[in-house]
């Protein structure tokens, strides 16, 4: 049997082997981190040295991460009205999510959905500064932009937005869980009040995540309450295990951040170069603009999403329509939809995203698919058409 490829890192990056020595190695070991024997010691120096090699990743005091399930209930921790810069601080009373944010942000967090106002972004995903200062003036608010679209690739201005935020009294949130291994993602540059991350996105295990704090941001009321773990901003027994997987993928990143990025680049450039010398009518949204090295995300007028990413899956290549987040269905993009994409040009977006490992050989497969599904589907359009 011919040995699959994987092209949707986005979703989910493959687990890098320093991330299963970690989880092995402590999946073998007895103790909670709450505990004060020996054991416990041991699962909680697993957990404070992996806090660092997180906090190394992005350029902060260890002492800034707090350890989630997850991004997503990082997002739900981020997005609430109690953070304040002082205790005692009014509660925000809305949020300002961009129009190409993850569905986790949309959906507000902990606001009501009357509490929440969309920042239009422009046709190549970029969020509209001038409607950002606009929303703004009607008084403070949380406001929530990505770093990096999980779908486009498409890299936000982050700090001219914290800029903004920042002079209207408001608090930033930068999801930035595609940044790190692909670009340059230091918090303090990018001068967030809060940021998620992701374990399984940098190639660490699933079920893990992590919220930056700033120095001396405060919140009033945690989204998880229990034994006062993770600073009292996340209750519940850590995940070990996956904690330490979590810090051992950042830490391989660190040490190799900048090979990786250019790999990537060099992957991507060949790749789009020979999708259009097979199909030049093809669109790649957002190519006007910086983008993650690592994203393609295209289409051809009369293609479905679903039947080439079906296409794709039988000739053994993993691809994706764009957001995983959304139940294993194929629809259309929330973000091309922002963005004023044509449905009909829409429907049939499909995501390529690689990663460290990716070959050469990976990439003839690609295009390999590619070319045979592109004759044939386009074949069978123009002659329904005539």
């Amino acid at each position: 049997m011919t040995e699959r490829v994987y092209l949707d890192w986005n979703a989910s990056a493959p687990l890098r082997p320093e991330a299963r020595a970690a989880v092995l190695a402590m999946l073998d070991r007895t103790g909670n981190p709450s505990s004060v024997h020996a054991e416990g010691r041991v699962a909680r120096e697993a957990i404070e040295r992996a806090r660092g090699e997180v906090a190394a990743l992005v350029g902060v005091e260890p002492g800034s991460v707090i350890f989630t399930s997850g991004a997503t209930e990082a997002n739900a921790l981020a997005l609430s009205p109690g953070w304040a810069r002082q205790p005692g601080d009014r509660a925000f009373e809305r949020i300002l999510v961009s129009g190409a944010e993850h569905p986790s942000v949309r959906e507000g967090g902990q606001f009501g959905r009357d509490q929440i106002e969309l920042i239009p972004v422009d046709a190549q995903g970029v969020v509209d500064l001038g409607a950002l200062r606009a929303l703004l003036a009607g008084g403070p608010a949380l406001v929530s932009v990505m770093l990096a679209n999980n779908e486009t690739g498409v890299i936000q201005p982050i700090s001219e937005v914290a800029r903004i935020v920042h002079e209207a009294g408001g608090v930033l949130h930068v999801d930035a869980v595609q940044a790190p291994g692909r670009m340059r993602c230091n918090f303090r540059e990018l001068c967030a009040d809060l940021l998620t991350l992701s374990a399984h996105k940098i190639g660490g295990p699933r079920g893990v995540g992590a919220l930056v704090r700033k120095a001396g941001l405060h919140l009033e009321g945690a989204l998880i309450r229990g034994g006062g773990q993770e600073r009292g901003l996340r209750g519940g027994t850590e995940n070990v295990p996956g904690i330490a997987g979590f810090g051992a993928a950042a830490a391989a990143i660190t040490a190799r951040h900048v090979e990786e990025i250019g790999h990537s680049q060099r992957v991507r450039h060949r790749l789009e170069a020979a999708l259009r010398a097979v199909t030049p009518d093809i669109v790649i949204f957002g190519e006007g603009v910086e983008r993650l090295p690592n994203t393609t995300f295209f289409s051809h007028r009369g293609l479905l999403a679903e039947t080439v990413v079906i296409g794709f899956d039988l000739a053994g290549v993993a691809v994706s329509s764009g957001s995983a987040c959304s139940s294993g269905k194929v629809q259309p993009s929330q973000v091309l939809a922002a963005m004023g994409v044509d449905p009909a040009l829409a429907r049939g977006a499909i995501r390529v995203s690689t990663g460290y490992s990716t070959t050469d050989a990976d990439i003839d497969r690609f295009l390999s698919a590619w070319t045979k599904l592109a004759e044939s589907l386009l074949k069978r359009r123009k002659s329904i058409a005539a």
